[in-house]
């Protein structure tokens, strides 16, 4: 049986493939030059942090493995088939889902509301929602996750930031994401938020049903749930090491070092 025909039957796939890779991509914005040739790789059930200097060329990177950003050169693999990502929506439909700083939430909308967005269960034939059936699914997605929300009636506006830092990922995965992106989710966190989220995607790298790349600039942080670490430099991977084989003091030697020969070079 086909790899494809195994995953339609809902066994996922087969092949032992990488979840997504690239080969020599490269993006320039007028006379910026963004990406300089990066080839990278995430491996299935894999936790890979993504980190860099602003401007360094993650964005970029994370808006071409999402579709958003079409590259100038190079090629994207997804299970080891190439594939050009000709939109978000493309991207989503392989399974592929970003969860930005800004979360794309609706404030003013339930807890439940904003996990079914654009994907509300309706009472058929009558063109109703079916808010019963989409608070019970709630609950049990996030009791699954060990996502604590007081209650899913609330409106997301009340929630901490990392609460709905939550919400944003149980919306991506429960989205059916085999891949998922995570531009920032640490971000303008305090310390225990920031533990709330790292252990959600702990649980979600135990469950091994997802892939995940974390952009982080908190190296301690990364290494808490991080199988590998690329570090991005000037538009390319400059390092690639498991977090088994390097610390977080030789990494910070590592980016210091770089950073000033970098500099002497200029």
């Amino acid at each position: 049986m086909s790899e494809e025909s195994a995953r339609e039957e809902g066994r996922g796939p087969v092949s032992t493939a990488p979840a997504i890779a690239t080969d020599g991509i490269a993006k320039r914005f007028g006379p910026v030059v963004a990406l300089r040739g990066v080839s990278m790789h995430l491996d299935r059930g894999e936790v890979l942090g993504l980190i860099g200097d602003n401007g360094a060329g993650k964005s970029t990177l994370i808006k071409i493995l999402t579709g958003f950003h079409q590259p100038d050169a190079g090629r994207i693999y997804v299970d080891g088939k190439e594939v050009r990502l000709r939109s978000v929506s493309h991207a989503r439909s392989l399974g592929i889902e970003t969860v930005y700083q800004d979360l794309a939430l609706i404030p003013g909308l339930s807890v439940y509301h904003n996990l079914f967005l654009k994907r509300e269960r309706l009472l058929h034939p009558l063109p109703f929602l079916a808010n019963q059936e989409m608070r019970r699914k709630a609950v049990d997605w996030l009791r699954e996750m060990g996502v604590d929300i007081p209650t899913i009636d609330a409106e997301v506006a009340r929630l901490s930031g990392g609460q709905r830092q939550a919400i944003a990922i149980a919306r991506a995965v429960y989205s059916e994401a085999r891949i998922l992106l995570l531009d920032e989710p640490l971000a303008a966190m305090g310390a225990k938020e920031a533990t709330q989220i790292l252990d959600l995607i702990w649980n979600l790298k135990q469950r091994g049903q997802v892939s995940m790349i974390v952009i982080a600039h908190n190296y301690a942080q990364v290494f808490t749930v991080c199988d590998r670490i690329n570090l991005l430099r000037h538009g390319t991977i400059s390092l690639d090491r498991r977090t088994s084989e390097i610390t977080v003091q030789e990494l910070t030697d590592v980016v210091v070092e770089e950073y000033r020969r970098s500099h002497q070079s200029a």
